[in-house]
């Protein structure tokens, strides 16, 4: 307060011109104002040019050498400066892809389940990948097996899993194939192993259960009584 222009720049070192501007700045913004700032590039006549020759493929050098003759007296690290943007284009903006898990379950499902989304997604999942498109076909197949209880087709899907080239599904299907016969009758007939199957496996827990604590005796009543 009460100090003049000329006092201020000589108690602060400045000049007189950074003393006027600031005293004559309205806001903060305005004494950010500098000489530096909207002055045009030593660039800005040249980068028409620059855009042309970098989208026909030339190098950043290749395009330094070709403007020096033009009149540009800048620098070439200027030029890199400018073109490093367009040397990386932007990364597309893409839908994180579906888990494995997830595209098992998809599979797995009865059609009619999953919703409309899920029907689309697991759709371009199979458009993307013949082999996985192959799986989904004999999956439901087999499934329409199971359900339905079409032990005669058992065959004709044997034949169409060994035509693709699906070695994890091979397996199974030299599983069935080796049994073809059990496999067969039990989606034929209309009879179950399931209760003597439900039997053994309460014996096995009673005997888990009495491992190292009594005899067959013992054993025998409980299996008897149970």
């Amino acid at each position: 307060m009460g100090h003049s222009r000329r006092s201020v720049q000589r108690q602060l070192g400045m000049t007189y011109r950074t003393v006027k501007q600031s005293a004559d700045a309205a806001t903060s913004e305005e004494l950010f104002t500098g000489q530096w700032q909207n002055r045009p590039s030593v660039l800005n006549d040249y980068k028409p040019y620059l855009d042309d020759r970098w989208n026909e493929g030339c190098s950043t050098w290749k395009l330094w050498e070709e403007i020096m003759p033009l009149g540009y007296k800048g620098s070439y690290h200027r030029v890199r400066a400018y073109l490093h943007d367009k040397r990386i284009p932007p990364r597309p903006v893409t839908a994180r892809p579906p888990s494995p898990r997830t595209v098992a379950g998809w599979i797995l499902r009865r059609p009619d389940a999953l919703t409309a989304t899920e029907q689309l997604q697991l759709k371009a999942v199979r458009a993307h990948c013949s082999e996985l498109d192959a799986l989904t076909g004999h999956v439901r197949s087999f499934a329409t097996l199971l359900t339905e209880r079409r032990g005669e087709r058992v065959p004709a899907w044997l034949d169409a899993v060994r035509r693709d080239d699906l070695p994890s599904l091979h397996t199974l299907a030299a599983g069935i194939d080796h049994d073809r016969d059990a496999v067969i009758a039990g989606l034929t007939l209309p009879w179950s192993s399931g209760v003597v199957e439900g039997h053994v496996n309460r014996i096995k827990m009673l005997k888990r259960q009495m491992f190292g604590r009594a005899g067959f005796a013992l054993l025998r009543k409980r299996v008897l009584m149970s």
